[in-house]
């Protein structure tokens, strides 16, 4: 296992501490989003929340926020020092609707090159580098301009090293992602399909983790979309069929209204506080827990 590359720098992965693999702290969707709920750019309100995270135990927080979505490493930078919180920044693209107009122009070549200087020189202009490299899809579709970033985003990891998310829309297209990234020769051991328990197929995660990738839940406490009794079923299905090891769980709060720190919740804090000791109470051993938020999310991102 190899070192994490976090926006302060490189770091020794038993220092991860619990870990959220997907989160948002500083993001700003295109104009063309009009669902400004989404639009997280109030530095002392992401500061608190991320201060409540450490509150309760919490020791680092994956950005989910790309280069189509806002981020901004400066601010990343800034937040990890103020909180004391291990904040990992990530390059790439999230889906094709928000992309810019210059991802539909350039080569795949430029693509990468762009990812690379962000893993190894620093984002936007500072040098806060991206840990991470992040794809996605559309819903029970993978857009052509996905397919060529995807495509991109797969060299990336192989000159740099770097793992990778996805974003899978309600949780379609996993597979056909991986495909897509297991044929420029990545070992999918490295990826992460985020946003799985949107489709609560468990036959469709066990697909996924048989071809070696991790599965990210990241819906706990998202009542909107079914009860939470439905992750913990799906929870204890990984497990029951030996994939422990392969699974992750965060809680993707990329809304005002879901955290605190905006006036929303349940926050950063659900998790520790509510889901874990739910899985516990429900008959999920402590050490597997414990393997979820700290040796699983160590153990992909220890890539450096």
């Amino acid at each position: 296992m190899g070192k994490i590359r976090t926006v302060l720098g490189d770091i020794e992965p038993e220092k991860l501490g619990f870990t959220y693999p997907h989160e948002h702290l500083w993001c700003s969707p295109p104009a063309s989003q009009p669902d400004r709920d989404l639009e997280l750019t109030t530095y002392e309100a992401s500061l608190y929340e991320l201060k409540l995270f450490k509150s309760v135990g919490g020791g680092t927080v994956v950005d989910g926020s790309p280069l189509d979505y806002g981020r901004d490493g400066r601010m990343l930078k800034q937040l990890a020092i103020d909180s004391g919180v291990n904040v990992l920044g990530l390059t790439g693209f999230n889906k094709h609707v928000y992309y810019p107009d210059w991802v539909q122009v350039v080569p795949i070549d430029f693509l990468v090159e762009r990812m690379v200087k962000d893993i190894t020189v620093g984002m936007d202009g500072s040098d806060a580098k991206a840990g991470l490299i992040k794809g996605g899809s559309w819903y029970n579709l993978v857009h052509p301009l996905e397919r060529k970033t995807t495509i991109a985003l797969a060299r990336a990891s192989l000159e740099t090293g770097a793992p990778i998310w996805l974003h899978t829309e309600a949780g379609t297209m996993g597979m056909e992602m991986l495909d897509i990234i297991e044929n420029e020769g990545v070992d999918l051991e490295t990826v992460v399909v985020g946003h799985s328990d949107r489709n609560a197929d468990p036959r469709y995660h066990l697909q996924m983790l048989e071809r070696g990738a991790y599965i990210e839940f990241d819906g706990p406490g998202k009542v909107k979309y079914y009860p939470d009794s439905v992750r913990v079923d799906l929870v204890r299905n990984v497990i029951d069929h030996g994939f422990a090891d392969k699974l992750m769980i965060s809680g993707d709060m990329g809304r005002k209204s879901y955290l605190e720190g905006y006036g929303g919740g349940p926050g950063f804090r659900f998790i520790k506080q509510i889901f874990v000791p739910r899985l516990i109470e429900e008959g999920i051993p402590e050490d597997v827990v414990h393997k979820i938020f700290h040796d699983n999310p160590a153990a992909w991102l220890g890539k450096f």
